[in-house]
């Protein structure tokens, strides 16, 4: 019993040995403070040469935006916290930690078998590219979460990903192919400008300028009008082969002045709204069949293509992206609300309709005079548009009208998710809770009809008409609905190291087809994320971009 007692005393001696010197090591090896972990103030002009040109543009736009005297919202709260808590989900705060956990375990899939590649294939871990980027890789993914994962207070995360921007982010080196010059424009050029905004990190400007030149060959055309694709190899510029008549394209073309108007307030270099404003001549002198804007237009005669119309694919942005620049630029160019006016008037008059059955309201693509009563998920982004809208209409009848019309579109597109977890076509009920790509009203059954509509890919624009009526409503069932939404996309879109989508919303058995979306980081967890967070990203200081990224209104 003795010799029990004198290694029982050995233990303790040496485990208050180890103690001390635990203690010890971490007097020197700690960080001494919170800024030593991570610093909210990056610094790019790291030694070697191949920053010395860098560090040097970099000061040039320093004085530029220190010319410019636009200082940045007040940077939201949320931005100090950085772990993940599990405290369950009864609350906001419990809701926003798991969106937390989503968004961390899409990004840490993406990071470990697709790091660097523009998207990843969750189901075979490898990465993914879409056609819209060429066939290099640009890291799409990396750019479009750096502003969600500073808003989530992901610190770690952003810094990997900030870190890769400064070192590895180079489209003409790396892009093959032809590239998307409006999703180049939303994505990279926004992506860049968001984080400059939120961080005022000199670098993430310079990239977004840098991506900007590399799109300026594309505006070459004799009305100004850009084409649809560039190779930035060659500079080539060109359209889609099935574009209406070799025509650039409504959203794309129309989608453009929320960011180059950014960067030339920002640089000081007028180039980049001098584009925009050659497009707004161009526009505003034609004429527009029954006060709406076609979705094609010929960039070397300037007329236009077929008459198309839609809310939705090929059309969407250029209406929000309307009345948003007149809401960034503090309401002052009333010519931007004057054409937003004209075009949604115009719009209601002969695009929207109720449904026989159950009175949903929605709004049908034009094909020349043939009406088709189809609404895109694409178009669902309007309810939060009109939410938007009617918060900043001077009329209590215009805001009472927009508010309404925004709540019963937003009705409309819940009804397109809650019904593929009751599909009437199907053998056994799917309880899915995601929504088709499109859905039909060709008959009292209301659901989407055909194999190519069915499928669902990440996207968020149902999601973002919630996001606008929760804050502009605080009416606890945007929240409800965003929250089934989350609890679908982790029981029927995690696979193995991501999200992916499902090709059939009413099949009984989800069919992944294996794509993790740029966009899923960049807007679908963006925004449920900040439905649940009021104190994040106001919408009195900052609008977000077509793909959610978020400048500052300049007043």
């Amino acid at each position: 019993m003795s010799g029990f007692r004198v290694r029982e005393s050995h233990v303790v001696v040496l485990g208050f040995i180890v103690l001390l010197c635990i203690c010890f090591s971490s007097f020197f090896y700690l960080p001494k403070n919170e800024e030593t972990v991570f610093s909210l103030e990056f610094h790019s002009g790291r030694p070697g040469a191949r920053h010395v040109n860098v560090a040097r543009d970099q000061k040039a736009l320093y004085e530029k935006v220190e010319k410019a005297n636009i200082p940045p919202p007040p940077l939201p709260e949320t931005l100090k916290e950085s772990a993940i808590v599990d405290i369950g989900t009864s609350t906001p705060e419990g809701k926003r930690n798991k969106i937390k956990e989503m968004m961390k375990f899409a990004w840490d899939g993406y990071k470990q078998y697709a790091w660097g590649s523009n998207e990843l294939k969750p189901i075979s871990k490898i990465g993914h590219s879409a056609s819209v980027f060429g066939r290099g890789e640009l890291g799409a993914t990396i750019v479009d979460a750096l502003d969600t994962l500073w808003i989530m207070g992901l610190k770690k995360e952003f810094e990997e990903g900030r870190n890769w921007v400064e070192t590895s982010l180079d489209l003409k080196k790396n892009a093959r192919g032809d590239l998307s010059v409006f999703e180049t424009n939303i994505r990279f050029v926004g992506g860049m400008l968001s984080a400059y905004a939120l961080t005022k990190d000199g670098m993430f400007l310079h990239k977004a300028e840098e991506i900007a030149n590399l799109l300026l060959p594309a505006f070459e055309t004799s009305t100004g009008i850009p084409f649809s694709l560039i190779n930035l190899q060659t500079g080539r510029a060109s359209n889609y082969g099935w574009a209406s008549g070799g025509c650039s394209i409504l959203s794309e073309f129309g989608s453009l002045q929320l960011e180059f108007d950014y960067l030339s307030n920002l640089t000081g270099n007028a180039v980049y709204s001098q584009k925009i404003a050659k497009i707004n001549k161009v526009v505003a002198e034609l004429e527009k069949p029954d006060g709406l804007v076609p979705m094609y237009l010929n960039p070397h005669s300037g007329k236009w293509g077929s008459r198309d119309f839609s809310m939705g694919a090929m059309a969407d942005s250029y209406y929000e992206y309307l009345l948003k620049t007149w809401l960034i630029e503090g309401k002052k160019n009333k010519t931007y609300k004057q054409w937003y006016d004209d075009v949604i008037k115009a719009m209601e008059n002969k695009m929207l309709y109720r449904s026989k059955k159950d009175k949903l309201q929605y709004f049908a693509n034009l094909k020349g005079s043939r009406v088709e009563h189809k609404m895109e998920h694409l178009a669902c982004f309007c309810a939060g548009m009109f939410a938007l809208q009617a918060k900043n209409e001077a009329s209590p009848e215009a805001r009472k009208h927009y508010m309404t019309l925004a709540e019963e579109i937003g009705h409309t597109c819940h009804e397109s998710y809650a019904r593929s977890s009751e599909c009437i076509y199907c053998a056994i009920i799917a309880e899915i809770g995601l929504g088709p790509e499109a859905f039909q009203f060709l008959n009292e059954n209301e659901e989407a009809m055909t194999t190519r509509d069915k499928y669902y890919i990440l996207r968020p624009e149902v999601l973002e008409g919630w996001f606008y009526l929760w804050r502009m409503t605080k009416d606890e069932k945007y929240r409800q609905w965003a929250w089934d939404m989350a609890e679908a996309l982790e029981k029927h879109s995690r696979v193995g190291a991501g999200f992916s989508g499902v090709r059939d919303v009413y099949a009984s058995t989800p069919d992944h087809d294996d794509v993790q979306q740029s966009f899923l980081l960049a807007e679908t967890f963006k925004y449920l994320y900040l439905i649940f967070d009021d104190d994040s990203i106001k919408l009195d200081e900052w609008v977000f971009n077509t793909e959610a990224h978020p400048f500052p209104i300049r007043n």
